[in-house]
């Protein structure tokens, strides 16, 4: 089943250095650009993380030092992806706990704010986990009756999601062929920043997600523990959370 789109969405799949947003870095992206039209647009870049990429990473997604050594940095080719994540809506494999957050993080250390506050983001990984619990190699013998031969490259990550996805609404006729619905479908919380730290409660209200204060409202968090807003500010929290809490804090003013 084609996807019924309002606006343009973008299935990407990152490769990476490692899988802590604060200390690892993009080594590739690949992405296809799906127009509501149905013309896609496909690219894969490789990017130089600035850093050696550890053996175990490289025995993952096989890219090398050598093989980005000549690629440019992030931050080069950084106002170029934000052109062409502009506007558009978003969906990965396991995307929304990983690669979006470490693709806004990298946005931000390149001084590019991309604001995707208003993108729907879809996660193919959850919607097969909450539909048949397996892992994308599975998912797409599962749904598209092919191996993926190539796992752990990008590009074949990216188009086997973007597949799975179409041979999702095919399968489950639950499934209603609109991004607000599998964006909605696909995510666990109503996250605030990327990686959920902070989330909307049932009145659509910030809470904390972790600590001490979970379940709290992070206004009521910081009136009462002055201390709290500059420990998460200078602690190892991702940019785009510190951006969060830095907006809650100015509004209280």
């Amino acid at each position: 089943m084609e996807l019924a789109l309002k606006n343009p969405i973008i299935f990407f799949d990152l490769e990476t250095t490692g899988t802590n947003i604060l200390r690892d870095r993009i080594v590739e992206i690949s992405y296809i650009k799906v127009m509501p039209s149905g013309n896609e647009t496909e690219r894969t870049l490789h990017i130089n993380p600035g850093m050696p990429i550890p053996a175990e990473a490289t025995a993952i997604h096989h890219i090398t030092d050598d093989d980005v050594k000549n690629a440019p940095p992030f931050k080069q080719v950084a106002q170029e992806l934000a052109n062409v994540f502009l506007g558009c809506d978003i969906a990965g494999f396991n995307s929304n706990r990983f690669d979006v957050p470490m693709l806004m993080e990298e946005f931000l250390r390149a001084g590019v704010n991309i604001d995707l506050s208003r993108r729907k983001f879809v996660d193919v990984q959850t919607i097969f986990h909450k539909m048949e619990q397996r892992t994308l190699i599975a998912a797409y013998k599962f749904y598209c009756g092919k191996d993926l031969t190539e796992a752990h490259s990008a590009n074949a990550d990216t188009r086997a999601t973007y597949e799975v996805l179409k041979a999702q609404l095919d399968h489950y006729p639950s499934l209603k062929n609109d991004i607000a619905f599998l964006s909605d479908f696909s995510s666990q919380n109503k996250n605030v920043d990327l990686m959920g730290r902070i989330i909307y409660n049932e009145a659509g209200k910030e809470v904390f997600n972790f600590g001490k204060y979970k379940g709290q409202l992070v206004e009521d968090v910081f009136r009462r523990d002055i201390g709290y807003y500059s420990w998460m500010m200078q602690g190892e929290f991702p940019a785009n959370t510190k951006q969060v809490i830095t907006n809650i804090k100015l509004r209280m003013k």
